[in-house]
């Protein structure tokens, strides 16, 4: 039977389809062949290192930490070359052993050896367990040269943190230290970084605030080592991205200087441009110094911290909260101008004392003021004018103009434990106390005392706000990565001008008319004069009895029962650049005490230099001369240039 057509299309089809997969099977056999004879014979020196139990390791690389400089460009937290030892525990065998041949060449305390031992149980057994830091050269050689009889032992060059001025900003810089436990259990998703032990990460201040900025991005390393952990080479790097540079808005020559001035004393200054809210120093004393940190500070070290009665941990300048004192009374001034319950020009009798209810008020002078108005009410600082019209005006409206003067709230500088400190109404007294507002609270707020909590930051942010009628907020962080960070334009103040005039006349005459509180520590200089307003605040209550008796005097107290000294101010009057607020825990009146520091640090920002004798009080002049002659020949007695923030002090 003949084929059909059909079929014999068929046929030709199927001997098509043949060929093409033949010649498919060929291609396959052919690759399997070529990828055969590459394996055997281009790669055999490959395999055969893996036949030889060489394997393919991954390391984390730690980038490099972002530099903090000042808003000159000075650096003031850097990364210092630092001699290390690392451990891989795979690649060591029995680690005790290594470690024991390791102490022959440098020393390992007990302490060093049971972290180092517990980190590695702790890590997976390829991350690197950092040994020993900070070796000198010597060790470092040392340990280097017999490293082929320390199995995986690995001698590095890394970086470390390093504070070059010590105490001056460690309330605001912070440090690093390793990451612990109770930091992975904040984090959500915790960078592989973390992965390496004693990986420093930002404990306190800025740094921690800022830390994934600051922190950079892992990089990676993979190398090739053989079966008994030597690295035969590296396969590839990836250096990963260093931390950004964070530039602060802080001045270091200023900041020195406040640091200097403050001394011993338990306190706190804060020195804020009055135009745009930049802080350019901020200090609180005593300080201590972050670089005991980085190496593991001792025992005794850390006792003598927590232990301090004076609390050098503690950033006084916003962690904290006082009773504002007599620097509150613009406060009630402004909030009683709104509310049009006394003119300018009215005047309250002051006796010494204010009687409500039974109960008496004193003014801080026993035998009054006589009749004062409102310039004259804030130059002499009369409670009794203060308790009169903080009973007209009310505890509400007090507390409303507190808030628009900054008062209350946490400002969004990057700094832990910011206190929002207290501006108590009726409602805060229902919820807290369950108890209702009294008229005695009205009158205790009325001269900031009672309830009423501010921290620095907010009595500098207040000042500002007066001082330029506009609504600063405070700034640390200028620019990150060279970028400047964004900085709104600060709203006008909803206040008339003629009542924030008013207060403004009472500050000037506070510091520049004779028998105002703060007069002796007035800047004699027609274009960079000083106004602003005392403060002393009570921390114990004084009973009718000590009052009949005599109260006695702060210096006679224990530290702890003194009066808190406060001061705020600002200068130039007329055309205000800063504003400043000092607090003196326990240090008696804020006239005595406060506003001498403040003049002194203000001079300094004005100035930008040793300011002249010309601008002190003439009564001063002899002193101060004397000091800087005594500091300056001090120095050159022992060889050592003066440091400016020593050599006037004053």
């Amino acid at each position: 039977m003949q084929p059909t057509r059909s079929s014999k299309i068929r046929q030709r089809r199927i001997t098509r389809r043949g060929l093409l997969w033949m010649g498919v099977q060929l291609g396959v056999i052919g690759t399997l062949g070529w990828r055969m004879r590459q394996l055997q014979v281009d790669q055999s020196d490959q395999f055969r290192l893996l036949a030889e139990e060489n394997r393919i390791n991954i390391r984390l690389l730690a980038p490099e930490r972002g530099l903090i400089f000042d808003r000159n460009g000075v650096p003031i937290a850097v990364n210092e070359q630092n001699y290390r030892i690392v451990m891989i525990r795979e690649q060591a065998g029995n680690a005790s052993e290594v470690l024991d041949r390791l102490e022959e060449l440098i020393t390992l305390s007990d302490d060093r050896r049971a972290r180092v031992e517990k980190d590695m149980r702790q890590r997976s057994a390829f991350v690197p367990v950092t040994v020993a830091e900070h070796l000198t050269w010597e060790e470092f050689a040392l340990v280097s040269s017999n490293a082929p009889a320390l199995p995986g032992i690995i001698p590095e060059v890394g970086l470390t943190r390093s504070y070059p001025f010590d105490q001056t900003f460690a309330h605001l810089v912070g440090y690093v230290g390793p990451v612990s436990e109770n930091d992975l259990a904040r984090m959500d998703d915790p960078d592989p970084l973390f992965q390496i032990p004693r990986y420093p990460i930002g404990k306190t201040g800025v740094e921690r605030i800022i830390e994934e900025d600051l922190r950079g991005s892992a990089g990676t390393s993979r190398i090739e080592v053989n079966s008994i952990g030597r690295i035969m080479r590296e396969l590839g790097r990836d250096d990963g991205v260093a931390g950004k540079d964070i530039q602060l808005t802080l001045d270091t020559n200023l900041q020195e200087y406040a640091m200097e001035r403050l001394g011993e004393q338990s306190a706190s200054a804060i020195v804020l441009d009055a135009q745009n809210g930049d802080i350019v120093a901020m200090a609180s004393a005593p300080s201590f110094d972050p670089n005991l940190f980085l190496r593991g500070i001792s025992t005794t070290d850390w006792a003598g911290l927590r232990e301090n009665e004076y609390r050098p941990l503690s950033n006084k300048s916003v962690s904290d909260a006082y009773p504002p004192g007599s620097t509150f009374k613009m406060v009630v001034a402004l909030a009683a101008r709104e509310a049009d319950v006394i003119k300018p020009d009215e005047t309250v009798y002051c006796p010494g004392h204010y009687d409500l209810g039974g109960r008496r008020f004193h003014c801080w002078k026993r035998g009054g003021h006589g009749r004062v108005g409102m310039v004259d009410s804030l130059k002499h600082s009369c409670d009794v004018y203060y308790y009169e019209v903080a009973k007209r005006v009310g505890i509400e409206k007090i507390a409303e103009k507190a808030k628009q003067l900054g008062l209350g709230e946490r400002f969004d500088i990057p700094l832990p434990a910011m206190s929002s400190g207290l501006v108590p109404n009726l409602a805060y007294k229902r919820r807290v106390f369950d108890q209702g507002w009294l008229q005695g609270d009205t009158l205790n707020a009325g001269i900031g005392q009672g309830f009423v909590l501010t921290s620095p930051v907010q009595l500098a942010v207040m000042t500002a706000r007066i001082a330029s009628g506009k609504k600063i907020l405070p700034r640390l962080v200028r620019t990150i990565d060279g970028k400047p960070q964004p900085q709104q334009v600060p709203a006008t103040l909803d206040i008339q001008s003629v009542d924030i005039d008013q207060v403004r006349k009472g500050m000037f005459a506070v510091v520049n008319e004779k028998k105002g509180t703060a007069y002796a520590s007035r800047i004699d200089d027609k274009d960079k004069l000083l106004a602003g307003k005392t403060g002393t605040s009570q921390v114990r209550h004084i009973t009718p009895e000590e009052r009949a008796a005599g109260v006695v005097k702060n210096e006679d107290l224990p530290w702890k029962r003194r009066d808190h000294a406060l001061f705020v101010g600002y200068a130039p009057f007329d055309n205000p650049r800063y504003a400043i607020a000092v607090v003196v825990e326990h240090g008696g009146g804020g006239s005595a005490v406060a506003a001498p520091i403040a003049r002194d640090i203000m001079m300094r920002a004005l100035y930008g230099e040793v300011p002249p004798l010309s601008a002190y009080p003439a009564a001063e002049r002899n002193r101060i001369r004397g000091e800087r002659e005594s500091a300056l020949e001090e120095a050159t007695q022992s060889g050592i240039a003066p440091p400016a923030a020593r050599s006037d002090r004053l």
